[in-house]
């Protein structure tokens, strides 16, 4: 599928790389090009051939931001948000997606791309990658919601907001050692460290990482009590699975696990 800049290829071992191909304009995001990813997002999540998806850009850029030229075609005083509130998989594509999500991120990652970065179970960069929260430079609040609410509960909130007021770049060193980051490859060996970090989930059950991925980023807006609901009730759809099954006797067996996802 490709369409519009954006670009989904599904591969053969269950891995999906979702490409925004825009090099000319280091992966700006008009409105047709961010309706299109949404759209990539939801088919991969309904797929059950794919197990990992892979975000990543093109021509040494992840998504410098909204393409500001399709923006000011619309006044800001008529302009909408795109989706209301309740609409998870709107404005947090990556965080509602069932299937684990990694950012295999180069350059430029700017804006709405900083957001969708922070939207991302898994982060791998290259030296030259750079982020960059720059809304406040615009007169807005981070776009998606991810920069004000995700971001400070993944570096704290006095770096988040130094990034947020600032407008600046979070550099590729500094983004690994608070964490930001998970891992640093060199460009042309970015997709290939992304498909490695990948096959590190195939071998695990789909049934039980749809639950995990919901149970962690759930778990960041309930109280405990909440959680541990949640968590009963998985854990007891873990137990009557056929991937529990398949778990317990491939251990016994000494053997690879034959995981279907149910």
């Amino acid at each position: 599928m490709t369409a519009h800049h954006i670009k989904l290829t599904k591969e053969e071992d269950g891995i999906a790389i979702l490409t925004i191909d825009r090099p000319e304009k280091r992966g700006a995001m008009t409105y047709l090009m961010l309706h299109t990813f949404i759209d990539a997002v939801r088919e991969v999540g309904k797929d059950d051939s794919v197990r990992v998806l892979i975000v990543t850009g093109s021509g040494g850029s992840f998504c410098a931001g909204t393409d500001l030229s399709d923006l000011s075609t619309i006044p800001g005083e008529t302009r909408s948000v795109r989706g209301e509130a309740h609409q998870d998989d709107i404005w947090w594509p990556l965080v509602s997606c069932p299937k684990p999500v990694i950012g295999a991120i180069d350059g430029y990652a700017v804006g709405m791309g900083a957001e969708f970065t922070s939207q991302c179970d898994v982060r791998i960069i290259t030296p030259r990658t750079r982020f960059a929260w720059n809304f406040a430079h615009r007169g807005l609040v981070p776009d998606t919601g991810a920069g004000s609410w995700l971001l400070p509960r993944i570096i704290g909130p006095s770096r988040a907001l130094r990034l947020l007021y600032s407008g600046g770049f979070l550099e590729a060193d500094e983004a690994l050692a608070i964490g930001y980051a998970n891992a640093v490859a060199e460009p042309e060996a970015l997709l290939d460290a992304a498909r490695a970090e990948a096959r590190r989930y195939l071998t695990s059950s789909p049934f039980s990482i749809r639950r995990m991925k919901e149970l962690v980023w759930k778990g960041l807006e309930r109280d405990v009590a909440d959680h541990m609901q949640a968590h009963v009730t998985a854990l007891s759809a873990c137990f009557k699975s056929a991937d529990h099954k398949e778990g317990v006797a491939s251990f016994l067996e000494k053997r690879p696990a034959k995981f279907t996802g149910t």
